[in-house]
């Protein structure tokens, strides 16, 4: 029983550290090691190698060191009997839905605005700075009902959407067939979307069309949902208002995107949230153990849904 930890953008060595301090028994190998192939029952990975998962035979469990898994499930190479599980924490919902909550205050006291007006050493005292919200939260899992309920608590008008119909005290939830009664209800859009094939691209002309003009959109979900040069288009024609985005379709954001001189666009570089690996390592060994007991996580990740 012998863990392989593979990413090609984070550094591994903190994390192969926290499971040999969490469990000693547990030999775990990384690229450039002499692995022995076929002891290799669990791989622990963020946007690994090509191929990987061909290498052991005797592989039982993916586990992704974040709560996103479409890394994983792009790799047409995933043995069917192979267990795939994801990490679920309260220490990603608190920074995610605080992120978000930063964000939405951006937008409502128009801090954009202000940030050029400083430049430009203008001083520009508006009557009512703040302006008038509906949040549409679009996708419900367990981050983006965290951030209904907090939302809710400061007073905003919160919407939902989602496949099924969520119950959140004092928040209006629309299901998959109600998308335009929902996006009339709002003028902030917050994507908390997981990443599947039906999602891909949804953030696109088809979708800014059917939202109210001037619509604020807040991305922090996957850069896989949004098609970049169509945010554009919709703000400079008014349909947007503007855009708060921390992922994008490849990244890092290349240098020469236009995206980094908008002003009217708001750039992080997809830190909304960060796995804290103590939290992480603690799920996935426990994952680890059940599936070699013969039983499922306790977060087991649908294929076919994607999540």
């Amino acid at each position: 029983m012998s863990f392989f930890i593979d990413s090609t953008i984070k550094d591994v060595g903190p994390w192969m550290e926290a499971f040999r301090v969490r469990d000693p028994a547990i030999k775990i190998y990384r690229e450039g090691d002499k692995v022995p192939l076929d002891q290799i029952t669990t791989a622990v990975v963020w946007n690994h190698r090509p191929g990987l998962f061909l290498k052991f035979p005797n592989l039982k469990l993916i586990a992704s060191m974040g709560a996103g898994v479409d890394h994983i499930l792009s790799d047409p190479s995933i043995p069917s009997s192979v267990i795939i599980t994801r990490i679920v924490s309260d220490t990603l919902s608190g920074p995610m839905s605080n992120f978000c909550i930063g964000a939405v205050l951006y937008h409502q006291r128009q801090f954009d605005k202000y940030l050029s007006d400083k430049v430009q050493k203008i001083w520009h005292q508006e009557l009512n700075p703040e302006l008038g919200m509906n949040i549409g939260i679009m996708g419900l899992g367990a981050l983006g009902m965290d951030l209904a309920n907090k939302l809710n608590s400061l007073g905003f008008n919160v919407f939902g959407y989602s496949k099924s119909k969520k119950e959140i005290p004092d928040v209006v939830s629309f299901t998959s067939d109600q998308l335009q009664d929902f996006l009339n209800e709002i003028n902030v859009l917050v994507v908390m979307l997981p990443a599947t094939p039906e999602t891909k691209a949804i953030l696109s002309k088809p979708l800014f069309a059917q939202m109210k003009r001037g619509t604020y959109l807040i991305n922090v979900a996957r850069g896989h949902h949004q098609v970049d040069q169509d945010i554009i288009d919709a703000i400079e024609d008014g349909q947007l208002s503007g855009a708060f985005l921390d992922v994008f379709p490849k990244e890092p954001l290349s240098a020469d995107s236009p995206l980094w001189a908008h002003p009217k666009v708001m750039i992080t570089p997809h830190i909304a949230v960060v796995t804290k690996i103590e939290a992480a390592v603690p799920q996935i060994i426990s994952a680890h153990y059940r599936v070699l007991e013969g039983e499922l996580p306790e977060i087991v990740v649908d294929k076919l849904k994607g999540y």
